[in-house]
C-alpha cells in the first residue's frame, strides 16, 4: 500500500477553514432566524 505523507496545515488554510466555519454558522444563524420569524407569523395566524 502506498503511504500518504500528512503535511502541516499551514496558516493559510487554517485561516480559511476558520472562515469557512463563521460563514456555514452565519447561514445557519439566518436560516434559523428566518424561520422562527415566519413561524410566528404563521402562529399569528390562529
Amino acid at each position: 500500500m502506498a503511504s500518504e505523507k500528512h503535511k502541516p496545515v499551514s496558516e493559510n488554510e487554517k485561516d480559511s477553514l476558520k472562515g469557512t466555519l463563521y460563514s456555514v454558522f452565519g447561514l445557519g444563524i439566518f436560516i434559523i432566524a428566518t424561520w422562527i420569524m415566519v413561524f410566528s407569523i404563521f402562529i399569528d395566524r390562529f
